[in-house]
């Protein structure tokens, strides 16, 4: 007579750096509200107390995205975060944003843990060996468990290119069958379990043609998922973003076949008390520009955030700064989907941290009016691909001064059905003066008479709203679906 195993996962995903309690959204009663959460002294208090109650069950993982987002991370190029990581006792975690200060640095950063990096898909360019380890193997509630990590493959094809230095990504896809074979025959393992930052869309289509995955963990696109989605037999879900939420799933293991499951989306309340020894490594790490960080430097009049796909209020902030620091026509930025919300009320200069924490220089660049259209396709794409693997990471390009009108459901190059820059029609063949920032916001590949002015977006920002002192960056209804 066989008995059941009850095994608990708990998972953190796109952290994106944000150690302490910060301000988020919720979408509640049919409108959005705004209120505190999140902070790693308040989730280490939830993985302790989870663990107490059921010890040797739980297994606990990170989906990446961890080590960048924030002053302290980007100041530290993740050192900072090392302490705190590591008290979170973690069993494995995979990657994106990490790659961000550089693959030597990354590893760096990944021999500091003390929990294994894990990536099927990151490969030396010169020796054709991966990175990082594929798996580890993990022993909890009696079960053998086999966690693979999928690192996000599109950070050499999207990213900088100092992300991706002496290495290449691939889709992982391709190796994936044979390390899960590998680990059902010759480890002998009991569970299979994938800790993937592809994001929703693609790890489904990867459940879908991947046969043998228990559970998939999934990250990089904040999906809040109250119940998991099962495809395949391969039970998925994802828990939000900047450590607002924990991911619990319970499992019931018999002959290993997960036979009953139960899933719940923990808030990382205000409420909870905050773990002591970690609120001190905070504390610490913020304690020599917090002055700094907290100064106030004007006010806004709309809640700013980045959680939409078309168009954002926080970057119509971002874009109005650079087109009142350029002259420009038309302002482009990436369409990032990190940057945890600011309230209605007073804007500090830690808030712009975490608008552009890489505080790249204000650029230039002269575009014609057939690139902009084929830039802007190009993103559009890049966000609904009907085929998921085309999918490129991030929200639409954002951008001000310019209004399209496009039928999202079109075929690639033809969504776009006509354009305006400062409400006259986009014409192919005639010039404009566009602003930017990094090379997401204009590929290298559009334009002519590139130049990086002598600020950066930071201090555009806050030029700008010290000069407004109360800011107001209403949607503009820069993209109109038709």
């Amino acid at each position: 007579m066989s008995h059941s195993k009850t095994l608990t996962i708990l998972q953190m995903n796109d952290l994106h750096a944000y150690i302490d309690l910060h301000t988020e959204m919720f979408i509640e009663q049919g409108k959005e509200t705004y209120r505190p959460a999140g902070g790693l002294a308040r989730i280490a208090t939830l993985f302790q107390s989870i663990r107490k109650q059921y010890p040797h069950q739980v297994l606990t993982l990170d989906n990446g995205d961890t080590f960048h987002g924030t002053f302290p991370a980007v100041q530290s190029k993740g050192e900072a975060l090392i302490p705190m990581i590591n008290a979170l006792h973690l069993d494995a975690m995979t990657a994106h944003w990490e790659f961000a200060y550089g693959p030597k640095q990354f590893e760096h950063l990944a021999s500091q843990l003390q929990h294994p990096m894990l990536a099927i898909n990151v490969y030396d360019e010169l020796t054709n060996e991966r990175m990082f380890p594929p798996y580890t193997i993990v022993e909890r509630a009696n079960l053998k468990i086999g966690v693979i990590g999928i690192a996000e493959h599109i950070v050499d094809k999207t990213m900088p290119p100092h992300f991706s230095e002496g290495i290449y990504f691939t889709m992982g896809n391709e190796e994936l069958p044979t390390i899960i074979q590998q680990l059902r025959q010759k480890e002998e393992v009991d569970l299979i379990v994938l800790l993937s930052h592809f994001g929703f869309p693609q790890e489904v289509k990867l459940a879908q043609e991947v046969d043998g995955i228990d559970i998939l963990l999934s990250g990089h696109t904040h999906n809040r998922i109250a119940k998991p989605v099962v495809v395949n037999d391969t039970i998925i879900f994802q828990s939000g973003c900047h450590g607002t939420f924990i991911g619990r799933l319970d499992i019931e293991v018999e002959q290993n076949k997960i036979k009953h499951f139960t899933h719940e989306l923990i808030e990382v309340a205000e409420t909870i008390i905050p773990d002591p020894p970690m609120q001190k490594l905070i504390d610490d790490t913020i304690r020599p520009n917090k002055t700094e960080l907290n100064e106030i430097i004007g006010h806004t009049e709309v809640p700013l955030h980045r959680y939409a796909q078309l168009e954002t209020t926080m970057d119509n902030l971002l874009l109005a700064a650079l087109l009142h620091a350029s002259k420009a026509d038309v302002a482009f930025s990436n369409g990032w989907r990190y940057g945890a919300p600011v309230a209605r009320g007073p804007i500090t200069m830690n808030d712009l941290w975490n608008i552009i924490p890489t505080n790249p220089p204000v650029s230039t660049v002269n575009l014609t009016g057939s690139e902009i259209i084929e830039m802007m396709e190009a993103s559009l794409e890049a966000v609904f691909a009907a085929d998921p693997y085309n999918q490129m990471g991030g929200y639409v390009k954002r951008f001000l001064g310019m209004t399209l009108f496009v039928k999202l459901e079109n075929p690639p190059g033809t969504r776009i059905q006509v354009a305006f820059i400062n409400g006259k029609e986009i014409e192919p063949d005639q010039t404009y003066h566009a602003a930017f920032v990094t090379v997401q916001g204009i590929p290298s590949k559009y334009g002519m008479d590139r130049n990086n002015l002598s600020l950066h977006a930071i201090d555009a920002l806050r030029q700008y709203i010290e000069k407004h002192e109360v800011v107001t960056p209403n949607l503009q209804g820069t993209i109109q679906v038709i």
